[in-house]
């Protein structure tokens, strides 16, 4: 019989192993999902601690309950360990790693390279290897088949090897992992075909595409898209100031119009792994054929910058210097009601303050910091410390906060986050 049709057999009998190497907000969610649909299931991560933690059935990102998680600890479907010998009973394999950016606008793929060479030394006939980490146009079929195929095995005939992009959206409970569209596609048909197989036993939509670097191109397309939109918005922002226009206002009269129109909305830049990072890859890409991603650039740095324009909005907003004021940040998470601090802006703010002058925080969400070096805790909101504050900076709109408590209490507030929506009042600053 085929390695086609054994490994087809055991992923609609849910008899293939499924490993998923890189436990993190991406990884750990699809390794939960395939568990509960009855598959055994490898997760393999180099971060002993983490590792600790799931093996108690602790989860340790919000969108995985530890009531759901732990059961399938306890009965065995959910192996996880830092080895990566279990990858010989792995008939499927799923690399959900980092890919940060190493320097300004260059990519590093380490990450990627060091799990396909730990793959390699476990690669048997059948094996199907899936990309989920997102990256530049060509690396499946330029990095990583050559790689694999080092061990005299062929893709498409004696393993299978495709790409599928993530698309998790953290802290979005109406789109999990099983709910959002799956796009696939592979090095040959038969590679393509048993993804969609795959995916297809948790996911009920999916998308193949053409061959792996379209499917390459279509995460990189998304995440671009976002970035650029929200470059010119913040662009916008910094006009309608100017000119004494209320963006906000702006943005809700456009929304009006049934098509032709998407709102976006300014705020201190973008934040989390995905957005700030992503793009640069398509960018440093498209470099190396010769063209210049004039878009990504811009809004790269017009993002980059927001913070700066806030500090300088700030400079402008009170009658004192800053190095004589005492200001307060609210919210310091990249994103609504996520605990999660990867490249968020408000950082950057908070360390951009601290250089001026005096700054706390407050974010229930992280009750403890550490900004170039300096140990920084989650002040308490009540009525006596916001009167300390010259300024009070809605950075990050959780639902979690009392906005009226800190209304009635500050002196001043720049509010960039939009979250005093058609109130007037002279002391509320919109960005």
């Amino acid at each position: 019989m085929r390695t086609t049709d054994i490994l087809r057999k055991k992923i609609i009998s849910k008899k293939a192993n499924v490993a998923v190497i890189g436990l993190g907000y991406v990884g750990l969610p699809l390794a939960i999902s395939f568990a509960r649909k009855g598959f055994k299931v490898f997760g393999i991560d180099t971060n002993a601690q983490r590792i600790e933690r799931l093996q108690k059935g602790e989860s340790y990102i919000t969108d995985v309950d530890n009531q759901d998680f732990a059961p399938l600890v306890r009965s065995g479907r959910f192996m996880i360990s830092t080895n990566l010998d279990a990858l010989n009973e792995a008939d499927t394999v799923i690399i959900c790693v980092p890919t940060p950016i190493k320097r300004k606008y260059t990519p590093d793929i380490s990450y990627i390279v060091s799990a396909v060479r730990g793959i390699a030394k476990h690669l048997h006939p059948g094996m199907l290897i899936v990309l989920e980490s997102t990256t530049y146009p060509g690396t499946t079929e330029e990095l990583i088949q050559p790689e694999l195929e080092k061990s005299g095995l062929k893709a498409g005939i004696d393993f299978y090897l495709a790409f599928s992009p993530e698309r998790i959206d953290p802290g979005n409970k109406h789109f999990e992992v099983t709910r959002i569209p799956k796009v696939v596609g592979g090095i040959t048909e038969s590679c393509t075909e048993l993804t969609i197989l795959l995916y297809g036993q948790i996911i009920k939509q999916i998308h193949p595409v053409s061959s792996a670097k379209a499917a390459e191109m279509t995460k990189l397309l998304e995440n671009s898209f976002r970035i650029v939109n929200i470059g010119w918005i913040n662009e916008i922002a910094q006009a309608c100031h100017k000119m004494g226009i209320d963006v906000w206002e702006v943005i809700e009269a456009a929304k009006t119009k049934p098509f032709g129109f998407m709102p976006f909305y300014p705020g201190l830049g973008v934040g989390g792994h995905c957005i700030p990072e992503d793009p640069l890859y398509l960018y440093w890409k498209a470099k190396r054929f010769g063209f210049n991603s004039k878009f990504i650039r811009l809004a790269a740095d017009t993002n980059a910058h927001m913070p700066g324009y806030v500090v300088h909005r700030l400079e402008t907003l009170l009658s004192k210097p800053l190095s004589k004021a005492k200001l307060l940040v609210v919210g310091v998470t990249y994103k609504k009601d996520v605990k999660d601090l990867r490249k968020s802006p408000a950082l950057r703010l908070l360390e951009l303050l601290k250089h001026h002058g005096s700054v706390d925080y407050y974010d229930p969400l992280v009750p403890f910091l550490k900004i170039g070096g300096i140990d920084l805790q989650s002040v308490s909101p009540d009525i006596k410390i916001l009167k300390m504050y010259d300024c009070v900076v809605i950075a990050t709109d959780h639902t979690c906060v009392d906005y009226g408590a800190i209304r009635k209490s500050a002196r001043h507030i720049f509010d960039v986050r939009n979250v005093y929506k058609g109130i007037k009042d002279i002391k509320i600053e919109r960005l």
